[in-house]
């Protein structure tokens, strides 16, 4: 078992943290936690044909996730079909796809994240990272007025289907940037758990934000600095905590 080390071994996991718990406030208001984790496994067949082809399995899987994401928004507004069951086919097509095509043990590094990384891949994680937290921060208004109504939102001069285009495109890359450490089964854990635990202690969207990223980047820092200590795989402990964390949260009265 092998751990992270250098700058860019806690850089980068801790901008897909940030990310992560920003995207996840989005996801969990719009009632779409059980599909930011469907969605994550849709990198699995991208996954399998780079490993067949002898490409970064991990590129495979961004290919996998922007095109899944595509084919997820073009059948929703072509068909009116919720987001989330339209997700939960595509998941099933994929899982099963990559199921089919890919085996041995770089597929369990894709599913469980191995925490080696190079200087370009450091490079490009924290450029994307950068992306997702600008495209939250910038298009915050938007995406509250499209959660509150999107018939609202049309009179306001908000292009619906493009925002909705561009959020699942940036929560794509949220999924992609957490292969590397957490892997398939796990990304849509850190995307969905701070944020729950964040929406309990929360009082508005801002509030609950914050908590998410903070919950995300303590787990994610705790987990991979204990795990070289336990001698455990960096990715499952990252959740662990992060779980712990939100079944702590339910001794909190709310006000």
């Amino acid at each position: 078992m092998t751990y992270a080390t250098g700058p860019g071994a806690f850089l980068i996991p801790l901008g897909m943290a940030a990310a992560a718990g920003l995207m996840g406030s989005i996801a969990v208001m719009r009632r779409m936690a059980l599909a930011s984790d469907a969605l994550s496994h849709i990198a699995l067949p991208g996954i399998a044909i780079a490993l067949l082809v002898h490409v970064n399995p991990f590129l495979g899987g961004l290919i996998a996730l922007v095109l899944g994401t595509v084919l997820v928004w073009a059948i929703e507004y072509r068909s009116r079909i919720p987001t989330d069951v339209v997700v939960g086919v595509i998941f099933s097509a994929a899982l099963a796809m990559g199921s089919l095509l890919a085996s041995g043990d770089e597929l369990i590094e894709a599913l469980f994240g191995a925490p080696n990384t190079s200087d370009s891949f450091n490079l490009i994680g924290l450029g994307a990272a950068s992306l997702v937290i600008v495209f939250i921060v910038r298009y915050r208004s938007q995406l509250v007025i499209r959660l509150v109504s999107p018939d609202l939102a049309r009179p306001a001069g908000i292009n619906v289907p493009r925002l909705d285009l561009l959020y699942l495109l940036a929560f794509a890359l949220t999924i992609a940037l957490g292969l590397r450490y957490l892997g398939v089964l796990l990304m849509g854990s850190l995307i969905i758990i701070p944020a729950a635990t964040a929406m309990r202690l929360g009082t508005n969207l801002r509030t609950m934000q914050t908590i998410s990223v903070a919950i995300a980047m303590l787990a994610t820092l705790s987990g991979m600095l204990l795990a070289p200590v336990l001698c455990l795989a960096a990715g499952p402990l990252v959740i662990v905590i992060a779980a712990s964390i939100f079944f702590l949260s339910l001794a909190v009265r709310r006000a």
